[in-house]
């Protein structure tokens, strides 16, 4: 049966594995994001676009109004959207405090923000019974990112996953999470990612290899599938075996 699929940051990396998967089994993706181009060039076959702001409530209800009109009931949102904040604004500061205050503002309006204002707004959307509700957190939740913001920012889903669940439950919804370690073929590192820093990662793993985009897709899939059915308010580690660390 096809289901109706709506992924935030479905443009690149690991929404856009993620969206090629649901739509190789015949369900029908919606992508969002912010830029409209890469949304456009994303290579999903059928995929329906919506470009908007996930971090501002104007741009959530008119997300959330496309895809009521255009889909209907969503049976699956998995939200990917957000990021290090590398491709933000550059803001010159010369207090250091507000550059403080500017990086944690922008991380959890970025990471945090986008995904509760678009569950929010598509709650009553979702189908019941068998909707699903996915976020990506990150291994950085547990052992921080070195400036401590982003971490936080993941960290916070982690919480609102779990009320989510209780609350979404009695109409068969679940809601979960999954917590990628280093995951290669994305743009999250930019230009910061140096050799020794990917040995190190790699490293740290218990399977001698970094992560893919379709690793943490194929999990997405398996969790919004009828087999997980009884699975929800869990953050399903993928990152072979780095949160236990070596």
């Amino acid at each position: 049966m096809t289901r109706n699929v709506v992924i935030s940051g479905g443009g690149t990396g690991i929404g856009l594995a993620t969206a090629q998967v649901f739509a190789a089994h015949g369900d029908q993706v919606l992508l969002l994001g912010r830029r409209e181009e890469v949304l456009r060039k994303a290579a999903v076959p059928g995929a329906l676009t919506c470009a908007a702001d996930l971090s501002d409530v104007g741009g959530v209800r008119r997300a959330a109004r496309f895809a009521a009109d255009e889909l209907g009931a969503v049976d699956v949102l998995i939200h990917s959207a957000g990021g290090s904040g590398r491709l933000e604004p550059r803001v010159e500061r010369e207090d250091p405090l507000e550059l403080v205050a500017d990086n944690w503002l922008v991380n959890f309006r970025i990471n945090t923000l986008t995904a509760v204002l678009l569950t929010e707004a598509l709650k009553d959307h979702l189908a019941e019974p068998g909707g699903r509700v996915l976020f990506l957190s990150s291994i950085a939740a547990y052992r921080g990112s070195g400036s401590g913001a982003y971490a936080a920012s993941k960290a916070a889903l982690h919480p609102y996953v779990h009320d989510l669940a209780r609350e979404l439950g009695p109409r068969g919804i679940t809601v979960n999470a999954v917590a990628p370690g280093y995951v290669e073929d994305t743009d999250f590192f930019g230009e910061a990612m140096d050799e020794a820093r990917r040995e190190r990662l790699v490293a740290e793993t218990s399977t001698g290899r970094p992560g893919t985009p379709g690793d943490v897709a194929a999990t997405l899939h398996w969790l919004a599938s009828p087999a997980a059915g009884h699975i929800t308010s869990q953050i399903v580690q993928v990152n072979g075996g780095a949160e236990r660390g070596h």
